[in-house]
């Protein structure tokens, strides 16, 4: 038991080390291999008509409003959120172009929302883990120390084990954690991209 909570709380401070350095210093609590992108460049996902005639108005169309919540949740499946699209925008003949500015000006605010929460998400974990190995670390040197001692307390040396135990296995958690939501972003950059060319195609 002692040797594989040392292990592990080895593991642990070695992660650490990664936590305290972040690749961007602009973003010290960003922790993810992929450069953060505070906003989605709206250059980068639309080449359709500008938007500037449009902005917050998607907000008082309660029938777009709805169409732009169903296709920026990621439970929608992206192909049924472009026959969505489509199934609109052709029933929108009459007005297509200025139907599809409002549906995408929807989608670009709602998803880019979404990125800033879960980055925000990223960076709060990363705060947490930084805290947790300060406490891991000062716990086994707390351990080290009782079990060095000339005449060791065995029930402090288990409690401390024991709770060392659990420190380590919810840190290896959230850096888990951390390694899948960190992809989350450069998922929502590529389903808002998907869903803006789908709405230019139905404008052609």
């Amino acid at each position: 038991m002692i040797g594989r909570i040392a292990i592990g709380a080895l593991l642990v401070l070695a992660a650490s080390t990664g936590i305290g350095r972040a690749a961007d210093p602009r973003y010290p609590d960003w922790p993810c291999t992929q450069a953060k992108v505070p906003e989605i460049s709206l250059a980068a996902v639309w080449a359709g008509p500008p938007l500037d005639d449009v902005q917050d108005k998607w907000k008082e169309n309660a029938r777009i409003s709805a169409l732009v919540e169903k296709l920026a949740a990621r439970r929608t499946p992206l192909d049924d959120a472009q026959k969505a699209i489509t199934d609109f925008l052709t029933a929108s003949a009459a007005d297509k172009t200025t139907a599809g500015k409002l549906l995408f000006a929807g989608l670009f605010d709602s998803l880019n929302a979404q990125r800033s929460s879960v980055m925000s998400g990223i960076e709060r974990v990363t705060r947490k883990q930084r805290e947790a190995a300060d406490k891991i670390r000062e716990d086994t040197l707390a351990l080290q120390a009782l079990r060095s001692a000339s005449s060791p307390d065995q029930s402090k040396v288990d409690e401390l084990s024991n709770r060392l135990l659990w420190e380590t296995r919810i840190f290896e958690d959230r850096q888990r954690v951390v390694r899948f939501v960190c992809e989350v972003p450069t998922t929502i950059d590529q389903r808002l991209f998907a869903l803006g060319r789908t709405i230019q195609q139905e404008m052609e």
